[in-house]
């Protein structure tokens, strides 16, 4: 791909990011699941708008990941397993229900299986 191409699909993605922030905002009872997808990693953080503070964070490089079994597995079982590690510090941090922030990416492969791992968790969206 070009410079240009590469460029263009950065813009349009921070576009539907913005778009997606205008409605999905985070509060303290129930806060935002913000999703980002590298090309190696994959990372994922709850967040309380309201003060602006992220309460906790996971991705696979996560000491509790990166040493397990999971790190050798393929991208989208090390994304659900980060779901599932979200829910696990939610769960511990006396967290029921979240708003799910797709970041600008589609709702699909590895952005939806953090979704996944995160509802099997216990986490309502």
């Amino acid at each position: 791909m070009s410079a240009t191409t590469n460029q263009k699909k950065k813009t349009l993605r921070a576009r539907r990011a913005h778009h997606i922030r205008l409605r999905v905002e985070g509060s303290q009872e129930r806060p935002r699941l913000s999703v980002y997808r590298s090309l190696n990693h994959i990372y994922a953080q709850v967040i309380d708008d309201m003060s602006g503070k992220t309460l906790l964070a996971a991705s696979t490089l996560s000491p509790e990941l990166k040493d397990s079994p999971a790190a050798e597995a393929k991208k989208k079982d090390q994304a659900k397993e980060v779901g599932k590690l979200v829910a696990k510090k939610c769960k511990e941090a006396k967290i029921e229900a979240v708003v799910f922030d797709r970041n600008g990416f589609n709702y699909h492969g590895r952005i939806a299986a953090v979704a996944e791992g995160a509802r099997e968790g216990g986490l309502k969206f």
